[in-house]
């Protein structure tokens, strides 16, 4: 199997290139700039690597280089200028997509925009194969399956360590920086809007005893989950205190001298944790949890066999989820061995 690697030069390309390779898979190197490219494939040992140039804008230098392989996997932020091209270019050379973005209007676009035409070129397109929406969309999947018609979802992401974003993220975050300010869109009965209120200012952990203060926030998996789960209202939250750090102003000139992205080190320390929280309409609760390390580590992970789930078990044709895409179960328990838990509880108390 060969997948095209979008992007593959910068921070979380470079993983998700490194990943392919430790898997056993063939690669192509597709981005602009072919001298980085051929760096890329220096650091994993890559010699001869198949190295294709093509900018975002060269719609048939991307369909030739995305007909050399199975799949694509873009991985250049932000996508909100640049993923819809790489999306098209995809379907044009009849190659299953995925992508590690997290920018939720971006997201709801490829939703709104290519699933009549991935439908009609039989491709499939799983937006956000990331570390958070991807087992969060699942397991919301699965806790819909127990519990039946939902009255709502609240999704809270919470991260510790790490070291700092990549550059690639803050520069995602100054695309989304209207939205984030305005707390990210919510699905509200039948719905996306943006500004609504918060219906959750706190959450108690799992194993905690104290709230932790939270604010609505942009996540992908507001868009995805209402697309699956018959649910009235879907809102995402982050620690309030995280929230308010990034409504800041970001200047690009102080992005260009940080660091590429946190160290191997910084991504050592880092852990996250994701939680679901459920209200049926007949009032019962459930919570999944999602918790693991580095974030940028996982999604490579996700990423890469997401790819190659599309390949060698496909799904449906169109824009799909990944919950319409994947076996729940199945992906969640890949994930255990590289250091990703969940869990799924009912009747938990709510918040």
């Amino acid at each position: 199997m060969k997948l095209a690697i979008y992007g593959a030069n910068g921070y979380q390309g470079k993983l998700v290139l490194a990943e392919a390779v430790r898997r056993g898979l063939d690669v192509v190197l597709v981005g602009r700039d072919i001298t980085r490219l051929r760096g890329a494939a220096a650091v994993v040992g890559l010699s001869g690597a198949d190295v294709r140039p093509a900018a975002v804008d060269d719609h048939d230098a991307l369909v030739a280089a995305f007909r050399e392989a199975d799949a694509v996997v873009n991985c250049a932020g932000p996508f909100t200028p640049t993923g819809a091209a790489v999306v098209l270019a995809a379907i044009a050379a009849g190659r299953h997509y995925v992508d590690t973005a997290g920018e939720q209007p971006y997201i709801k676009e490829i939703f709104d925009t290519f699933g009549a035409e991935a439908e009609a070129a039989g491709v499939t397109v799983v937006p956000a194969a990331n570390d958070a929406c991807v087992p969060v969309d699942l397991i919301a999947g699965l806790l819909a399956a127990r519990l039946g018609p939902l009255e709502e979802i609240a999704g809270v992401h919470v991260i510790t360590g790490g070291g700092g974003p990549s550059r690639g993220t803050l520069r995602s975050v100054i695309e989304s920086m209207d939205i984030i300010k305005a707390g990210g869109l919510v699905y509200d009965d039948g719905d996306w809007r943006a500004g609504l209120p918060a219906r959750h200012t706190s959450i108690i952990l799992l194993g905690g005893s104290e709230a932790v203060p939270v604010a609505t926030f942009p996540l992908p998996e507001v868009v995805t989950i209402p697309r699956h789960v018959q649910v009235r209202h879907v809102e995402g939250l982050v620690e309030a205190a995280l929230s308010a750090q990034l409504s800041d102003p970001i200047d690009p000139e102080i992005i260009a001298r940080l660091p590429e992205g946190p160290t191997e080190e910084g991504r050592r320390t880092q852990r996250f944790t994701y939680v679901i929280d459920a209200v049926a309409a007949d009032g019962r609760h459930g919570r999944g949890v999602v918790e693991g390390p580095d974030t940028y580590g996982t999604t490579a992970v996700i990423a890469v066999e997401s790819a190659r789930r599309l390949v060698t078990d496909p799904a449906k044709p169109g824009v799909l989820t990944p919950a319409q895409a994947y076996d729940a179960t199945g992906f969640l328990n890949f994930l255990v061995p590289h250091g990703v838990h969940w869990t799924i509880e009912e009747d938990t108390p709510g918040n």
